[in-house]
């Protein structure tokens, strides 16, 4: 686990929102990438029901949060009890991605971003990635941090560079990954094994995880290195920026 402390803001750029049912939905239709939806809990009628085909038409998912959280995003729009926050990225597919790596006869180099939520850790390690030549950064559907003004800032323009492929279920993700002859690397204290012990010159995926969760059980099953960084002062961990960045950089050293 490495440290992942601070929280995801509610402040949004209202440039980058979508306020109303039928807004959204027309958002849909038109095929605009939308980074989260809100809808207020306990939402019925016609009109929401419609919302919902929609979203899930679109392989879509929204999140049921309190009236007072809507409200403090629109502020004085009429909302309807609905906020879309439209994605600054538009989104790969990591199913085309690795097969177009291998075919340009590169090794592939995989990031994975289990509940990553702080949108400036999300954006430095972006621009660490850019540099160090990843191939592709993987967050889930849920609990990732937001890809928004402060996260591009913080990347220096990184994530309109690298690839960003956002999975429904990692769990699957991570069995295409390892099918397609990736090792599965998880990064985490909870090991005696140090960074610099493995082979990190075969196609790799390495997973990160939060500070407050570390790295989930089920994905750690599916891990075929546990990896650590030796930490030799009394704070138990790294920001998770700086371990990624270590380790991508190690990575480049066993490979050049």
């Amino acid at each position: 686990m490495y440290d992942n402390r601070d929280k995801y803001s509610d402040k949004k750029d209202k440039n980058t929102c979508v306020f109303g049912i039928r807004a959204v939905i027309e958002a849909v239709n038109a095929g605009k990438e939308l980074e989260k939806v809100y809808v207020q809990k306990g939402l019925q009628g016609e009109l929401f029901f419609e919302l919902q085909k929609t979203l899930k038409n679109a392989g879509l998912n929204y999140q049921p949060v309190p009236g007072e959280k809507i409200n403090k995003i629109a502020g004085y729009r009429n909302h309807q009890g609905v906020v879309a926050i439209l994605s600054s990225i538009t989104y790969q597919d990591i199913e085309k991605i690795i097969p177009t790596v291998f075919e340009e006869g590169k090794v592939p180099l995989v990031l994975v971003l289990d509940r990553i939520t702080d949108v400036r850790n999300f954006g430095a390690i972006a621009r660490t990635c850019e540099c160090s030549g990843v191939d592709a950064i993987v967050i889930p559907s849920r609990g990732a941090a937001q890809i928004n003004s402060d996260a591009i800032k913080t990347s220096a323009g990184a994530l309109h560079k690298v690839p960003v492929c956002r999975s429904d279920n990692l769990k699957t993700t991570l069995d295409f990954l390892h099918g397609s002859g990736l090792q599965i690397v998880a990064c985490s204290e909870q090991t005696k094994k140090m960074y610099y012990e493995i082979d990190l010159t075969l196609p790799t995926a390495l997973i990160f995880g939060s500070e407050e969760d570390g790295i989930s059980g089920e994905y750690l099953k599916r891990a075929d290195e546990t990896i650590a960084i030796p930490i030799l002062g009394t704070i138990e961990s790294l920001n998770v920026s700086v371990a990624a960045g270590i380790i991508l950089y190690e990575t480049i050293r066993q490979r050049k």
